[in-house]
């Protein structure tokens, strides 16, 4: 099969060559393409002596470069890491069969169970559990290290993936894109390890979190806005019963209304509350509409079995 390993890279001059290295040697038949965003060192000197394909994406953000790679690279079978040597390159054989033999979509090489504690810092450990829980909470509870940059990928997920976020906030599109499909997936536990001295996280912890959890927001908005637009509703129905129960108390005692601008604020806070409702009605439609695109999309190109099948390989 015809297999590429994808790496986008933002200043990895120490790391890069050894990554090319080890990708060759755990999968000899694969063609190794590293994508820079904008490097200011020697990332790209060292991946081309390493003899890795080097592509360039202006577009700064991971988020940019994976819709790059995506767009632009075709296989039948798609491996993606990170520049930084921290991913176990001879995992990937393991995680691309399981992908053939369970006719997977996605499979993805869980950190959880790392030793190196300088690699995993309880810090995003703790970050890593908070934002895979909400993703479970909201789409389904099938991944437990859901922010790994360590996947592999069936050629009908890449080819399907309707990419729009920019940073980091990209592995929580990449599951949510095969939550919302129902997609078949998987998780294998990988070794992680420190990255080599000298280089340095490009992840920014507090910030790439908040805009983790925006876009969970988004996506919660954009995947079940009946749910969503529903939350709403119910929010906005309590303040306002909230607010109208003293008027109302105040007119059974008195007959009187003598608090006019909060009747009229509860009165708008109700209105909205059937406004979001509607929205909600209205948009669910649409998103199924959308969902219903994004899976014929999805089954024009054949699963990994039907591939190996046809070719002889099963």
């Amino acid at each position: 099969m015809k297999i590429a390993v994808l790496i986008p890279c933002y200043n990895e001059e120490k790391a890069i060559a050894a990554v090319v290295r080890k990708f060759q040697t755990a999968l000899p038949s694969a063609r190794i393409y590293v994508y820079d965003n904008n490097s200011t060192d020697r990332t790209v000197e060292e991946a081309l002596a390493a003899g890795a394909t080097v592509r360039a994406e202006p577009l700064q953000g991971k988020g940019n470069v994976v819709r790059r790679m995506f767009a632009d690279v075709e296989a039948d079978i798609y491996v993606m890491t990170d520049g930084d040597e921290t991913y176990d390159a001879p995992s990937a054989p393991a995680m691309i069969r399981k992908l053939i033999e369970e006719n997977l979509d996605m499979v993805v090489g869980s950190r959880l169970k790392s030793d190196a504690g300088e690699a995993f810092r309880p810090g995003h450990h703790f970050g890593n559990r908070l934002l895979t829980g909400a993703v479970a909470t909201i789409f389904g509870n099938r991944f437990r290290d859901m922010l790994s940059g360590y996947r592999v990928f069936s050629r009908r997920f890449v080819k399907s993936f309707p990419a729009v976020s920019a940073g980091f906030e990209t592995e929580t599109e990449l599951a949510v894109h095969a939550l919302s499909l129902r997609m078949p997936v998987a998780e294998v536990e990988t070794p992680y390890g420190a990255r080599p001295e000298g280089s340095a996280s490009k992840l920014r912890t507090y910030r790439d979190g908040l805009r983790i959890l925006w876009m969970i927001v988004l996506l919660f908005k954009e995947e079940k806005p009946m749910a969503f637009f529903s939350l709403a509703f119910v929010l906005l129905t309590a303040t306002s019963l909230a607010l109208a129960a003293p008027v109302i108390v105040t007119y059974m005692e008195t007959g009187l209304v003598p608090r006019f601008p909060t009747a009229f604020l509860s009165t708008g806070i109700m209105i909205l509350a059937f406004l979001s409702l509607a929205s909600g009605i209205i948009l669910d439609n649409v998103t199924r509409g959308r969902r219903e695109v994004k899976r014929l999309a999805y089954l024009s190109f054949p699963s990994p079995m039907e591939w190996a099948a046809r070719h002889g390989e099963e």
